[in-house]
Parts: structure tokens; sequence; C-alpha cells
């Protein structure tokens, strides 16, 4: 049946982490088909998740409701070139950095488009996607794009397509400003006299414990970090310090920065 078939094209660490997600959470391994040169990708994906695999497209792409684009931004245009006859009545959905949904209409013929911008924390269930859709997509379309992130993590919607550049900056790069803190805090550690492992154990717990308590807490950050910081103590110690080398200040330039690539990375491939 044409609505029970989902095609990926691209196999890589994203489109596994959602196939991956959906076989979990249920769906059939054979009503999901994937399309990647690589051999060992294609064996892996279909002894793992007991999909159906193939290295080129075909007229089997036809059959499919939704078509996954999960292949490197470079990469796009020569991979939907022998895909477009064959995707024109499905929904498009795009997991592909910076890649337009202009092009993503020329290249499949497609007005129906839902990009998503993922994180990594989806290979654990624990990411968010920022989304956008197309004005030609339904609202049973949207809400069948929701379903195909649940089992990765959260997803939250944009009005505007430019605004994913700024979700790129915030989540989509985001885990590796969790992970550079990360590695402040082990080598202010190691500089205390105790153990890069001690240090990481201790910074991991921290952000972990911290963003839970900000996510079950109805108070903003602010007032939940002016609650530990009491004038005088160590806490206001490591603040002020920060404060005086501009690190908040060069944090938020720092995403703007991104965000700045991110709309230079669509304008060099997805126009």
């Amino acid at each position: 049946m044409r609505h029970d078939l989902l095609a990926f094209v691209g196999g890589g660490n994203m489109a596994s982490a959602i196939i991956g997600g959906l076989v979990a959470a249920g769906r059939p391994g054979g009503s999901i088909l994937v399309i990647d040169p690589g051999e060992a990708q294609r064996s892996k994906l279909a002894a793992e998740l007991g999909v159906r695999t193939q290295a080129a497209a075909d007229a089997a792409l036809a059959q499919a409701a939704v078509v996954v684009w999960a292949v490197k931004p470079q990469l796009f245009q020569d991979a939907a070139a022998p895909c477009a006859t064959h995707v024109r009545g499905a929904l498009q959905f795009s997991v592909m950095a910076g890649i337009r949904s202009d092009a993503i209409v020329r290249a499949t013929g497609s007005a129906r488009v839902v990009r998503s911008m993922p994180n990594t924390p989806a290979l654990i269930g624990q990411g968010i996607a920022g989304l956008y859709a197309r004005e030609a997509v339904s609202a049973d379309e949207r809400r069948a794009a929701e379903a195909l992130l649940a089992p990765t993590g959260r997803t939250l919607w944009v009005a505007r397509e430019e605004d994913l550049d700024a979700v790129t900056a915030l989540s989509g790069s985001g885990p590796a400003y969790v992970f550079y803190f990360v590695e402040a805090m082990m080598q202010a550690a190691q500089q205390m006299g105790l153990s890069a492992e001690q240090g990481k154990q201790l910074a991991l717990a921290t952000f972990a414990g911290a963003t839970a308590l900000a996510q079950t807490s109805s108070e903003p950050p602010d007032v939940l970090r002016e609650r530990v910081t009491s004038k005088g103590g160590t806490t206001y110690a490591a603040l002020t310090s920060m404060e005086a080398s501009g690190v908040k200040a060069a944090f938020v330039k720092a995403i703007a920065a991104a965000q700045q690539r991110a709309r230079e990375l669509g304008d060099e491939f997805g126009r």
C-alpha cells in the first residue's frame, strides 16, 4: 500500500536514529525503504532494523507517501536527480542543513515540503528538532511529520523558514556548546587536583540536574541562577569573573556566528 511505505534517501546517523526510533515504537522495518550507495550502511540497517534497502533510486520510490531527505547538503542535487520522477506525489521531509524548501520543490516537483533541523541527542531519543512547513502541507501532514520525529525527542514549529537558521545555531549546534563547557570543567577539575574522570562525572551530573530543574521549575533561568548566587559566595565569584571576561557576550556572539554560517550554507547549497 502506498501509504504504508516510508522512504529515506540517505541512511546515515540521523536517518538511522529516526528509523531506529520508529522501529522501536512498532513500525515494521519492511515498511521502510532506505536508498544509500554505501553497501556497509545498507547491510547494517537491513540486519539491525529489518528495513528494505537499495543502492539507487527506482520506481519503488513511487510507492512512498513520505520521502525523507537525509543526505549531505552538497550531495542533494545529485541524489535528487534520479528520484525526481518517482517522488512528485509524496510529502518531502528534509533533515538536511542548508537546503531550502524552494530547492527541494524544484528538485522533486512537490510543493509539499517540511524542513527539519534535529540535533544529535536524537540518537538517544533526547533530541529537539525545529520544523517548518510550506503552505501546501496539510494539517494531517504536519502531524505525520511530528510523528516521524516523535521517537527522537521533541519538536518545535517555526513560522518562517529563515528561523531554521536560528534553530540551527541554538539547538542544532548546541550540543557542541555543552560539550565545550564540559571540557572546560574537566580542565578546571584537573587544575584543582581532581582527575579528569571526576571532573567529567561532576560536570555531566551538574548539567543534567540543572537542566532537569529548569525544565520542571515554573521560574525562569535568571531567577534560578540568582537563587544559587549568594553575594560574596563562591558562585558569585565565578559569575563575576565570567562577566568581567565577557563570557556571556562572547557566547551570544558565537551563536550569531553559527546563524550567519547557516545562512551562508543555504546560499551555497540551498538555492
